[in-house]
């Protein structure tokens, strides 16, 4: 009984002894706690709502036809301009070579005003000279009428043919006005026939490059729907190409996060495809001008009262390192952990107006060649048609 009363006091020591010390390092935990996250983790937003997004850029056809062949399948790398998917060409080969030669007839028509040009204006003078000549003839007879060696009529006869002579020249010089209308003021080249005639070349050559569609972009092949021998219709998605190279994270997050939030902090992304190992550097690009719920196709907001109320997400748009991209490669939806350093606060919410941003966010210049080629076709057609002599020199004038 002595030994065990004897214990009893020191056990009731060693528990007082531990609670006081596990109290001890538990209040200095919340104090390291406490110091981590003033100087730390306050200044870091975080969110595991994440997710890698790129342009999906939609192939679809400006014309209608038969597809003959498929260039490029799923998860292949294609070069912009390199053609995709062809067409059956035959209409658009026949609707073209009428084209040209129907600019080929106008351009010869043309020629032919320029030409009449010439001939009118010889028929002028053809008719002034008989004017003059008819004039003379009278004079002459009037000045003999007095001797009696003209009779009367021969002086109306005259007369007469002096008339006709001047109706003659009017009706010359009225239809040489007639043409000049047709002339005046442009070439052959430029002339309104000729350019209606070349407008149908433009068209028809147009319509038959875009049998040919090239890839608009440099990127991966994805979600093929196209096949060998379908009829498809203009506008009718064919495929989606993806640039790898240009991807960015959308990441959603809380409402009560983004009140330090300013465009351009640095943000450190990793992705659950690489894990731990791999960590991605960015910087805040931009912030969704609504939530994710205010896009949606049935908002949760209602005017009748009986909704409840839940914390908003704002997505929020981050640029990747395109270096890191290339090193370690992500794919569009892939889950994202994105952790924003927030200290910096001097900034803005709100995007500005880029210095560089006049010019295009996006483009592609791969359909301007058809252009081109088309110009230089009609360009030839004109040229060989037009030839030289007459018809060039009554169009300098």
């Amino acid at each position: 009984m002595n030994a065990t009363t004897a214990n009893t006091p020191a056990a009731g020591g060693n528990r007082r002894g531990l609670l006081i010390g596990f109290t001890i390092v538990l209040i200095i935990a919340l104090l390291g706690y406490g110091a981590y996250w003033m100087v730390y983790l306050r200044h870091y937003e975080s969110t595991d709502d994440a997710y890698v997004a790129g342009n999906l850029v939609q192939v679809t056809s400006q014309v209608g036809g038969t597809v003959t062949a498929i260039n490029a399948d799923d998860t292949d790398l294609v070069q912009a301009g390199k053609p995709l998917v062809e067409l059956d060409r035959a209409d658009a080969k026949v609707a073209l070579d009428q084209a040209q030669a129907q600019l080929a007839q106008a351009v010869r028509e043309v020629r032919t005003y320029y030409v009449n040009n010439g001939t009118l204006e010889a028929n002028v003078k053809l008719r002034g000279d008989e004017v003059e000549r008819a004039t003379s003839d009278l004079k002459r007879r009037q000045e003999l009428a007095g001797t009696g060696a003209v009779s009367k009529e021969e002086i109306e006869h005259a007369k007469t043919a002096l008339q006709s002579a001047q109706s003659a020249l009017e009706a010359a010089r009225e239809q040489l006005n007639s043409n000049r209308v047709l002339t005046d003021h442009t070439s052959v080249a430029n002339h309104p026939n000729v350019q209606r005639a070349a407008a149908n070349v433009k068209a028809a050559y147009l319509a038959y490059s875009r049998a040919s569609l090239p890839a608009p972009i440099t990127g991966y092949v994805a979600r093929r729907s196209v096949q060998v021998g379908q009829r498809i219709a203009p506008g009718a998605p064919l495929l989606s190409i993806v640039p790898l190279n240009a991807l960015w994270v959308d990441a959603n997050f809380k409402e009560v996060q983004l009140s330090h939030m300013r465009i351009g902090q640095p943000v450190e992304v990793r992705s659950d495809i690489y894990g731990s190992d791999v960590t991605f550097h960015g910087k805040v690009l931009g912030l969704s001008a609504g939530t994710g719920a205010a896009f949606a196709l049935l908002p949760s907001q209602n005017a009748s009262g009986n909704w409840i109320k839940i914390v908003q997400r704002v997505p929020v748009r981050i640029a990747l390192d395109p270096k890191e991209l290339e090193a370690h490669p992500l794919r569009i939806g892939l889950s994202m952990q994105v952790k924003t350093d927030v200290a910096n606060d001097n900034g803005t919410s709100l995007t500005q107006n880029a210095p560089g941003r006049n010019a295009p966010a996006y483009e592609t210049k791969v359909f301007d060649e058809a252009d081109k080629e088309s110009s230089a076709v009609i360009a030839r057609i004109v040229a060989e048609n037009s030839g030289s002599g007459s018809g060039s020199k009554s169009e300098t004038k």
